[in-house]
């Protein structure tokens, strides 16, 4: 087996008999050079305008955000598109298993995992660059994809002021993102309880926005949902963007990502920071923001 990078960018994985019991074979993935833009998500009709203006201010106001979904789902193009409302005077820090940020500020260093050699020596893992990105006086830290233990890290990073932390996660919804942390982080190897784990979820993360691979091939957000806070046992969420499944016409899949209705509980920490969140970006219409004082 091969895993390796072209010069220009694209990632080579070769496998061979006995491991492949078909022949050679050899898959190549190849990015774009300029990532795909927020305005692009728009005319792809993969969000809306009032959802995307709402994750520019969530990106804009560092909240901590999480891009969960399916493999194939396009969480990293996602995490591409909302990397770029970070400002050009923060020093950003991504950290990656194989490099596919295309982040386009000036002040950006990539870290990248190493494995270990022939002789099980010199690995470098995200955990591992996650600890030194700490020391390296951050603005942000973007991690390409969160899977293992690092996730405790991740957190205690977010929960000790490094806000606006970026990352992305396979899941099969926001809540089930929230799970998959507490896994990894008693992968970690912590002797935690997992009423504190899950405390320091609730403490760390602001927003997790869940997309999905539709039936007919496109790429949709179909979940933008706030973490509210921890409860009893359980860890509390709101929806604030849903998609509603209209039906499928044979070619496409028809709905659309609807407001429930619901201002985020972090609307008066983003307005502290300059960043109004209008209430008809939340469903209401003219008259009834007007009552409410938006």
């Amino acid at each position: 087996m091969v895993d390796a990078r072209l010069p220009d960018g694209s990632r080579v994985n070769a496998i061979i008999p006995p491991l492949s019991l078909i022949g050679p074979v050899l898959t190549v993935r190849k990015f774009r050079r300029v990532p795909l833009s927020p305005e692009e998500l728009l005319r792809n009709n993969s969000i809306t305008p009032e959802a995307l203006q709402f994750l520019r201010a969530c990106v804009r106001g560092r909240l901590n955000i999480i891009v969960s979904g399916g493999s194939g789902a396009g969480k990293t193009t996602l995490l591409n598109a909302l990397s770029s409302y970070i400002s050009t005077r923060e020093r950003i820090v991504t950290i990656e298993d194989a490099a596919e940020l295309r982040l386009q500020q000036m002040h950006v260093i990539t870290l990248e995992t190493r494995p270990a050699n022939v002789e099980s020596h010199g690995e470098v893992t995200i955990r591992d660059l996650l600890r030194n990105a700490l020391r390296m006086r951050p603005d942000r830290i973007v991690i390409g994809e969160c899977r293992g233990p690092e996730a405790l890290d991740m957190l205690q990073a977010m929960n000790t002021g490094h806000d606006g932390s970026l990352t992305t996660i396979h899941s099969n919804g926001p809540r089930d993102a929230l799970s998959r942390i507490e896994t990894m982080v008693l992968m970690s190897g912590a002797d935690l309880p997992l009423r504190a784990i899950r405390e320091q979820i609730a403490a760390a993360l602001d927003l997790v926005v869940y997309v999905e691979r539709m039936q007919d091939g496109t790429r949709k957000i179909t979940q933008i949902s706030e973490v509210r806070g921890y409860e009893g046992d359980l860890i509390t969420m709101q929806d604030v963007f849903v998609f509603e499944r209209e039906g499928f016409d044979g070619q496409r899949v028809l709905g659309g990502l609807k407001p429930t209705g619901i201002r985020p509980s972090f609307t008066e920490q983003l307005r502290a920071r300059g960043l109004d969140l209008p209430l008809v970006w939340f469903g209401y219409d003219g008259e009834r923001a007007a009552e409410a004082g938006a």
